[in-house]
């Protein structure tokens, strides 16, 4: 073999290129398989993260509808409360007018009582004038 004999020094360019290949293509591999498990721990990391705020999402909503129900629960009752202080304002004014109205007829039998005649000729007067007024001016 000669010196200028690429097989003779060892440095045939054929080997080394498919050692260079083949190192390269393990390289690769290496790389891929790195890139493979780095994208699988993504999606791992990505589904745990989807997980815990589909979780916290269902929380936030429950609390939102306990809130809700809770403040519906104090409008009804504070409803029934308005309801039930008009309803005694109502029947304490009720009961007043009904107390007025048996004190009038009460000071009128006592005016009746003590002018019999005033209140007879009071009555006949205003059944005179009810009639007048009903017939429209025919005479």
């Amino acid at each position: 073999m000669s010196a200028t004999d690429p097989t003779a020094t060892g440095n045939n360019p054929t080997s080394t290129g498919t050692s260079e290949a083949a190192s390269g293509r393990d390289n690769m591999k290496g790389h891929l398989n790195e890139a493979g498990s780095h994208l699988k721990q993504a999606a791992v990391d990505g589904g745990d993260a989807l997980r815990q705020a589909a979780g916290a999402a269902g929380e936030q909503l429950r609390d939102g509808t306990e809130q809700v129900r809770s403040n519906l629960s104090s409008g009804a009752r504070a409803s029934r409360a308005a309801a039930s202080e008009l309803g005694d304002a109502a029947r304490e004014q009720y009961d007043d007018i009904m107390d007025k109205g048996r004190e009038l007829c009460d000071s009128a039998a006592d005016l009746i009582r003590e002018r019999p005649l005033v209140a007879f000729g009071s009555a006949l007067a205003a059944g005179w004038l009810i009639a007048k007024l009903a017939r429209g001016g025919d005479r």
